[in-house]
């Protein structure tokens, strides 16, 4: 996940949030839930961060963390060079117009009462575009950006189509000219032939506007189209991390193994070489041990009870948090 140190838009560092599991009449403290435990990720300009992993696994914590809508409870957020953790809500307006989110309910994430035009000339007021007619131009170019009509701007959510609907949202995320958009499901909750869509749209806006993005999915085969590197996270920790060739090509962590493994394949005559996945992940209120991943692995050895496992480099990009892949 490493960059060029000037490129870089964002980084965490040694991220962690934990919630409080209270139980009783007078709600004592009995533990914690370890949603984000020790996280480190950079996202350069013009690149995409891939974020991949089963549900519960904390991906959507650790966006929140990202994008300061949640507190960390250790470590950093950075932000270029400034380091924004611990900034108020005020200091924080400055970066909120740089770091947007695309959800993933179209219709949920957008105002049924609000026009297309209403809801994207709320960024623009945001960033203090002031003249009417200057907005109004600006929507209609925003639209025709993501590939909607300028008459789009005077329906209602509830007019259009899923796919139409998320370019709505896309627009409004970049109505205040954002450097970095985390595309948390975006695509999810689309037929297959409009993500397909969706997804070069992304692509060609990061292209042309040289825009940094964290792309959360569960489909590994989108994840593996539009990211350059990709981390896969489990139970709070990051398994593995590297570039996106480098992470499908040469998977070493026997978690990465067996989620590839999951993925359907369209040719069903390829054998696979990894048993797919078995069993359920652990409560993340009351993990194992040392290695989280120890009670689905085939490689576990009583070492791996013993001790948290650090992320260990590979080669140049490419870390493994598993010391059996590397012969150690």
């Amino acid at each position: 996940m490493a960059g060029s140190e000037n490129n870089i838009i964002l980084r965490g560092q040694g991220l962690r949030r934990y919630f409080p599991v209270r139980r009783g009449f007078f709600q004592r403290l009995v533990g914690w839930i370890k949603a984000v435990d020790g996280v480190d990720l950079e996202i350069p300009a013009a690149r995409t961060l891939g974020l991949v992993g089963e549900s519960g696994c904390g991906k959507s914590t650790l966006a929140r963390l990202i994008l300061k809508l949640d507190e960390p409870d250790d470590g950093s957020v950075v932000y270029r060079d400034r380091d924004i953790t611990h900034l108020s809500r005020k200091e924080m307006k400055t970066y909120r117009r740089k770091m947007q989110i695309i959800f993933q309910d179209p219709y949920g994430s957008l105002n049924p009462r609000m026009t297309a035009g209403q809801t994207i000339e709320e960024g623009l007021r945001t960033i203090g575009l002031d003249d009417r007619e200057r907005r109004h131009r600006r929507v209609t170019e925003l639209l025709e950006m993501v590939g909607m009509p300028a008459w789009a701007a005077d329906r209602y959510p509830h007019e259009f189509s899923g796919g139409q609907r998320q370019r709505v949202g896309i627009a409004r995320a970049l109505s205040v000219e954002p450097e970095l958009i985390i595309c948390d499901e975006p695509v999810s909750a689309l037929d297959v032939s409009i993500q397909a869509q969706i997804l070069n749209l992304l692509r060609g806006l990061q292209r042309d506007l040289g825009l940094g993005y964290l792309f959360i999915s569960h489909d590994l085969n989108v994840v593996e189209y539009v990211s350059h590197a990709v981390a896969v996270m489990y139970l709070g920790h990051i398994m593995e991390c590297g570039p996106a060739e480098v992470v499908y090509g040469k998977h070493l962590h026997p978690y990465s193994k067996a989620l590839l493994a999951s993925a359907p394949v369209p040719d069903p005559s390829v054998a696979r070489s990894w048993k797919p996945l078995e069993g359920d992940v652990p409560s993340p209120f009351n993990p194992p041990p040392g290695c989280k991943f120890q009670n689905r692995c085939p490689l576990v050895e009583a070492r791996c009870r013993a001790m948290e496992i650090p992320l260990y480099e590979v080669d140049c990009a490419h870390h493994v948090r598993c010391w059996k892949v590397l012969g150690r």
